[in-house]
């Protein structure tokens, strides 16, 4: 299933950037989005919020570079880099408000997908969200068959915990639709079989319960699609 699942997220590649490419250590704080930005990066998206539940908004970016360069990317295996793609690298950039400066809490290098890693319907990413003290990440893409995939991760025990998820694909043309939630905290997993055009009623829900030791964090989950929790079933 990693070669299917390789073969559905066919990518292509634009000029490559020309010397080699090492990440910014990105500046430890500042006062403004401006003076937080590395040198030849800019800022794609943005969000502010409270993150660590102490009142005051907080901010998430999301940085890319000028150039395509090339990239060893995860599909299938949380561990192992199985694809060289050439594009152009993002960094999901996490910031604590203190006094009036915003410092560094998070740098994380993978999990954002790319531009050119959606398939044809073009760049996956989707708006950042801030709810409940809570950052929730969003990709979107496909072809005949497009696929939604979200994270939720909340800052405890002093990292960034997967609390919940979900992966909702369905096919443009017959209106098959197959979504399954993941409740990682309470352990419980939703599958829902049948039709974007049924009611809930009229389709097939299935509750499950999941068997977790720990939850998973940007360190243990690398990027999307590198989780598997079971037999076709990719997060």
């Amino acid at each position: 299933m990693k070669i299917g699942l390789i073969t559905l997220l066919l990518f292509c590649g634009t000029a490559t950037f020309a010397q080699s490419f090492k990440y910014p250590i990105l500046n430890p704080q500042g006062k403004t989005i401006k003076s937080l930005i590395p040198a030849q990066w800019k800022v794609i998206d943005s969000v502010y919020g409270d993150l660590n539940n102490d009142k005051v908004e907080d901010l998430a970016l999301i940085y890319e570079f000028y150039a395509a360069v090339k990239e060893n990317r995860a599909y299938g295996d949380n561990t192992i880099e199985l694809i060289t793609e050439i594009q152009r690298p993002r960094i999901l950039a996490i910031y604590f408000k203190s006094g009036r400066s915003y410092k560094l809490v998070t740098q994380n290098n993978n999990f954002i997908l790319r531009s050119e890693e959606g398939g044809s319907m073009g760049d996956p990413l989707r708006p950042l969200a801030i709810t409940d003290n809570v950052l929730n990440l969003a990709f979107e893409g496909g072809a005949n068959w497009r696929w939604k995939l979200n994270y939720s991760f909340k800052y405890q025990d002093k990292d960034w915990q997967l609390t919940k998820a979900s992966n909702y694909s369905y096919h443009s043309g017959s209106g098959d639709m197959n979504s399954k939630r993941y409740d990682f905290v309470n352990k419980k997993r939703t599958i829902t079989i049948g039709k974007i055009s049924n009611k809930d009623s009229g389709n097939e829900v299935i509750e499950q319960n999941l068997t977790l030791k720990t939850l998973r964090t940007f360190s243990s989950f690398k990027k999307p699609w590198t989780w598997e929790l079971g037999p076709d079933e990719y997060l």
